[in-house]
């Protein structure tokens, strides 16, 4: 999903963590939520969607059987150190499922977050973002899937702590997700997009 500006009637003023949830509860789209503000979320394009539904898929069916599973991004994610707010396109939580205040609607513990570039939000989810997922204390694993160029990066957390990255550029090529021990192909993650006629 795409992240807007602040809306005008949202920017004079500060909201409670209380105040948006309430808000959310009933708004007919979603917001993202930071440090006291409202950020309105729009719609995505085809390709976006197309893979989003196509790396959904795949997990939910490598991951049968297995202690982890994927969400879309309907699910919203919270991350208690910063306040943010979010819904990534993608996430695969591992074991129990915590929730903020056991509220089943705020997932605190994701593994894994997967978010699908687009022109608008390339920056934002590679900086400011990135720097936010980070403060998830269960977060192994960071992906971002270009949806304008046959392209993912993986940004994983190492034996020491720290995080690494690896690039993918070709369609033959593929990647294992370390914390699932799941391989996923980048045929089939593109599969039904106009990038693989290109």
């Amino acid at each position: 999903m795409d992240v807007k500006e602040p809306a005008v009637s949202y920017s004079n003023k500060k909201y409670t963590i209380e105040e948006y949830l309430e808000m959310e509860e009933t708004s007919q789209e979603k917001h993202e939520y930071y440090q006291g503000e409202i950020f309105a979320m729009s719609g995505s394009k085809v390709t976006h969607n197309k893979i989003a539904i196509n790396t959904s898929t795949l997990l939910a069916n490598k991951l049968k059987g297995k202690p982890c599973q994927p969400f879309n991004s309907d699910q919203r994610i919270h991350i208690e150190k910063n306040s943010l707010f979010t819904y990534p396109d993608i996430s695969v939580v591992c074991g129990d499922i915590e929730t903020l205040n056991n509220d089943d609607w705020n997932i605190l513990n994701p593994t894994v977050v997967i978010e699908i570039l687009s022109p608008s939000t390339r920056d934002y989810n590679h900086g400011l973002k990135f720097q936010l997922y980070r403060d998830i204390p269960s977060l192994k694993e960071y992906i971002l899937i270009d949806s304008e160029s046959i392209h993912i990066e993986i940004f994983f957390l190492n034996d020491h702590g720290n995080w690494e990255l690896k690039e993918y550029k070709s369609i033959e090529d593929f990647f294992v997700l370390k914390s699932t021990q799941v391989q996923l192909d980048l045929k089939e993650i593109y599969e039904g997009t106009k990038l693989l006629t290109q």
